[in-house]
């Protein structure tokens, strides 16, 4: 008795938002967003453009090899892994790709397959930097009165740049006009970053990744203009559950999240977690309590920042022929 079967191959982009292990007693924590299904064997009408990366694989494959392209909408979410604590085991939770061939009688690809009859690949999805647009960075500033006194502190901050690369230095710069009697003994810069998980809940939550403090006095009735450097890392965040991860493959380390762009016509629900960042500069001014109702540390301007991964070089990378 012949059986005949095929060969097909899915690519899935889902969303996962609880503990794989229990999906085995039929609570399932994945939501599919986007999947594409392609039959390879036997051949079908996908005919794919052969790259050199193609030919390298198909010749070390052989007669068995068969060529596959998939074309992942622009609109689809990035890869993003929320970070799980040391305790935790199991896939990560967050926005992922998966390609999954398997070979089978029927093209159904909900069916229940047999772990020996597919292969699974991770594959990542990554925005990157769009091209410099010479646009200033952004700036803010603010006026505060304290009580018993009839003169206020100015605090400006600002950026030199609209976009910055994962792991290089920020600069901020920070001018201050210390009208008042007061000393400021310090400042101090915060980096947040806010990630929004839209699919499935309003679950919207912030997590400090950088707090800096700089030992710089300003005396009274003083000014001061310096740029401050401060460089936000994965590497100093590695036990905070929960934050936003661009995407890992296996255990290859990874970075903090990419901002998430908006395009036009883009469906908000559809990208699954939106992730954004913000400055905070506050100025530590010496007080005995409340400073009019304030604490010391409300003198305080937000910055927006963008953190995403440069744009390759356009380099062609190809596998060794052994």
């Amino acid at each position: 008795m012949c059986i005949l079967v095929s060969m097909f191959v899915q690519l899935a982009c889902a969303f996962r938002y609880g503990r794989e292990d229990l999906d085995v007693i039929g609570l399932s924590f994945r939501k599919d967003i986007w999947f594409k299904h392609l039959q390879l064997y036997p051949a079908a009408d996908h005919k794919p453009t052969l790259t050199p990366m193609h030919d390298c694989l198909l010749k070390k494959a052989g007669e068995q090899g068969h060529a596959f392209t998939f074309d992942i909408p622009v609109n689809l979410p990035c890869s993003v892994t929320l970070q799980p604590g040391p305790d935790d085991a199991g896939k990560a939770c967050g926005v992922d790709f998966e390609v999954k061939t398997y070979i089978s009688d029927v093209a159904d690809p909900e069916e229940k397959l047999d772990k020996k009859d597919t292969a699974r690949l991770i594959v990542r999805k990554i925005q990157f930097a769009p091209d410099a647009t010479g646009a200033p960075g952004p700036k803010a500033d603010i006026c505060k009165s304290f009580m018993m006194s009839d003169k206020p502190v100015h605090l400006e901050a600002s950026l030199d740049k609209e976009i910055y690369y994962h792991g290089d230095p920020i600069n901020v710069n920070v001018k201050v006009k210390n009208e008042t009697t007061k000393t400021v003994t310090k400042i101090k810069v915060t980096v947040d970053q806010t990630t929004d998980v839209v699919l499935y809940s309003a679950d919207k939550y912030t997590k400090t990744v950088l707090c800096q403090e700089f030992g710089e006095t300003i005396e009274a009735n003083s000014t001061f203009d310096k740029s401050l450097t401060i460089t936000p890392l994965l590497a100093d965040n590695k036990e905070k559950r929960g934050l936003a991860l661009d995407g890992r493959l296996k255990d290859e380390d990874t970075n903090l999240a990419s901002n998430t762009i908006m395009r036009d016509g883009m469906d908000k629900e559809v990208l699954g977690i939106l992730v954004s960042y913000k400055i905070k500069v506050n100025l530590m001014v010496s007080s005995g309590g409340l400073l009019g109702g304030l604490t010391a540390s409300d003198v305080q301007v937000e910055l927006p920042l963008i953190l995403m991964n440069p744009k390759p070089q356009g380099k062609v990378i190809v596998l060794p022929n052994e």
